[in-house]
Order: structure tokens, then C-alpha cells, then sequence
């Protein structure tokens, strides 16, 4: 889709699967796409169209140099919204081996902007043995990997449509407060970012770490409990301890007023009482953080390091230290939606359960330690 004065949605399904699955006389997921389509570009927001609909059916012909794939995949990410309505089924491929394009484009969707995807399920068709059942196997588990929140499944072309418009509804509403908190980090050059400039290292860190407190405290599923912050996740209270480097991590001055934090984590062993897990550092940086520079602070580079929206996170999987660089913390909004998306971005990949159970560890490791110290 070209740039549009509308909210563009884009529907993403199987085209001639009948819905509901195995009901004889059902409608195809393609018929229900149309009167989706219709319905929700007819809604009017002050007596104007409000959303552009795309579904691959109605899509005008393109040039001899673009392939059905290429222009599904375009469309997912050209898109505002991503609405996926998945009944297990990955779509075609165009070879033996390769993945369906219903799967190619929830992965396109999540890979490029996962705050922009809604997945709706229809429950998942039966898999076997064939070429296309293992392709269906792959798109499920796929699914279920990502731990998308989706709420029940949908049984009817009622519910189906119903839950398609509470879909948009949160979308909607959610990408708008999204932008705005993203336009309100300002610029760095005045505001809050200026003043904060103007600060010296430790005034600075000080103001870093109290936003960092406040942002993760919050939280509905942090709590603190004599000055230590926990957040549960996965069902475990795992200990953040918050950091600032208030300059770039390129000033020797600034990152030895953090210097590698895991290494003091016995100090913690009191703390981790009963089932509790960690720690777990959040570092929040003044300026940008690399996988180098993160590399250089665990002090050896066999680790997990992800470049991520929010900054970098790295998880050694032998010590089992954790550690996230929350990037451009140069005024209290753009730290607290560094913090936002660090979260986001645990929930939205599962990787908040692959880190309470690194913490778990960790915190049997904490102990064994502080007994021989």
C-alpha cells in the first residue's frame, strides 16, 4: 500500500479455507474477509473514512517483477495494523522445504514491528505427515513459541468478527498512546535532555536512577521490599537492580562508576530468600550501547546478545548473568520507555521465561558463592 491519509489494516489469513473448520456449507475465510473489509472501512470518525482495509483478494495487479509473495509481504509491511486470523494452516510456498506465506508474513510482521500485530485464533487444523502438514506444523509451532496473547479461540463467524473489531479497537487505541509517548521524548538538544546535560556524572546518575526506580516500580507486577526491586515474572520474583552510566560507554570515567555489577551479585545472597531469582542488571545508558560494548562488559563474548528496540540485552548461559543496556536515557520519558519496551520486548518474544529461569539459576549460583566468601 502507498502512504495514506487512512489507518491502513491489513487482514491476514488463509484465502479458500472454509470457517468454521470442518462445517459443511461454512463460508470461506476469503468471503469473511470481504464483508470484514466492507464493514470496518465504512466506520467514520467524524464523518470521515477512518481505515483502509488490504486483503490479498481485492489487491490491483502489479508489475511482471513482483510475485504473489513479494506483494503479501510488502503489504505486511507497509501496514499500521497486522490482523492475523490463524487457523494453523502456513499458506503456499513456492518450493518444497520452505515455510507457507501466512507463516512468511506473521514472521515479517513481528520481526519488523511486533507492537503493530494482533493474532486472533481459529484453532489449528489437523497436521500429518505430507509436504503441506509439515508446513502446518512448523507455522504452530511458530505460533506457539511467540506466547502471543490472543484470547480465546474463536468458534463462530460472529465471534470471528467480533473479536476482529475489539482487535482494532486496542490497536488503535494502543498505537496512538504509543505515538504519543514516542513524540514526547522531545529533542536532545532542549528540554529536560538539555538539563540533564547540563548535570555532572553523579547528579546525573542520580536523576537516571530515579527514573529507573520509578519506572520499573510502576509496574503492576513489581514490589520492593526493603529498598530492592522485584518483578515477577513467569511466576517468579526475580531482583532488578538498576544501574546508570551517565555518559557514553566510550568514557572510561562513566562506566567504571558501573563497572561489571554481576560480579559483586553474592552481595545479593541475603536478599534471594525463599523462591526468589536474580539478579538480573538494568543498566541504563546515557547515550547508545553496541553487542561490542556489551560483549566487553561480560568479558567474553560466548553469550546470547540481542540488539533490541529498547537497547541491548545479554544473558551468558553458563554463569547465568543477566544484564539489559537501556539506551538514550537522556530525559526522564525516553528512560521510562526504554524501560516500557524492555519489558514489551520479554513478553512479546518469551524470552521472560528463558530469564526467570536464568535467574532461578543464578540465584543458586549467588548463594554457593556468598558461602565461600
Amino acid at each position: 500500500m502507498a502512504t495514506s491519509t487512512k489507518i491502513r489494516v491489513m487482514i491476514s489469513s488463509r484465502c479458500n479455507d472454509p470457517f468454521p473448520h470442518g462445517s459443511g456449507g461454512s463460508p470461506t475465510l476469503t468471503e469473511t474477509r470481504k464483508d470484514l473489509k466492507k464493514e470496518i472501512e465504512a466506520v467514520e470518525v467524524f464523518d470521515k473514512k477512518a481505515f483502509e482495509v488490504w486483503i490479498n483478494e481485492e489487491t490491483p495487479p502489479k508489475g511482471g517483477t513482483w510475485d504473489s509473495w513479494d506483494v503479501c509481504v510488502e503489504a505486511v509491511k507497509d501496514c499500521d495494523v497486522l490482523l492475523v486470523l490463524s487457523n494453523g494452516n502456513a499458506g503456499w510456498a513456492k518450493n518444497p522445504g520452505e515455510i507457507g506465506i501466512c507463516h512468511a508474513e506473521l514472521m515479517t510482521g513481528l520481526s519488523q514491528a511486533p507492537g503493530k500485530v494482533w493474532l486472533i485464533s481459529l484453532g489449528n487444523v489437523p497436521v500429518d505427515k505430507t509436504e503441506q502438514g509439515q508446513r502446518n506444523k512448523h507455522f504452530q509451532d511458530y505460533i506457539s513459541r511467540q506466547s502471543l496473547f490472543r484470547g480465546s479461540e474463536v468458534k463462530t463467524i460472529d465471534q470471528l468478527k467480533q473479536r476482529v473489531k475489539e482487535a482494532l479497537h486496542d490497536a488503535v487505541i494502543t498505537l496512538v498512546q504509543r505515538g504519543v509517548r514516542e513524540s514526547s521524548k522531545g529533542r536532545f538538544h532542549s528540554g529536560q535532555a538539555l538539563d540533564w546535560n547540563r548535570l555532572d556524572f553523579i547528579a546525573r546518575q542520580k536523576e537516571m536512577l530515579r527514573v529507573l526506580r520509578e519506572a520499573i516500580l510502576q509496574r503492576a507486577n513489581a514490589t520492593e521490599d526493603a529498598g530492592y526491586l522485584f518483578v515477577k515474572l513467569s511466576a517468579t520474583e526475580v531482583l532488578l537492580v538498576p544501574h546508570a552510566i551517565p555518559a557514553a560507554l566510550g568514557v572510561a570515567a562513566a562506566k567504571e562508576m558501573v563497572g561489571q555489577p554481576f560480579l559483586k551479585d553474592h552481595s545479593f545472597n541475603a536478599t534471594l530468600s525463599g523462591k526468589r531469582a536474580g539478579p538480573v542488571h538494568l543498566i541504563g545508558c546515557h547515550k547508545t550501547a553496541t553487542e561490542s560494548q556489551a560483549t566487553k562488559l561480560l568479558g567474553f563474548p560466548d553469550a546470547t546478545v540481542v540488539s533490541a528496540p529498547f537497547g541491548v540485552y545479554v544473558a551468558d548461559n553458563i554463569q547465568k548473568v543477566q544484564f539489559a543496556f537501556i539506551s538514550n536515557c537522556r530525559d526522564e520519558a525516553n528512560t521510562r520507555h526504554g524501560v516500557q519496551r524492555f519489558f514489551e520486548w520479554l513478553e512479546q518474544t518469551g524470552e521472560d521465561a528463558l530469564l526467570a529461569k536464568r535467574a532461578k539459576s543464578r540465584a543458586k549460583i549467588v548463594k554457593t558463592i556468598a558461602g565461600e566468601v
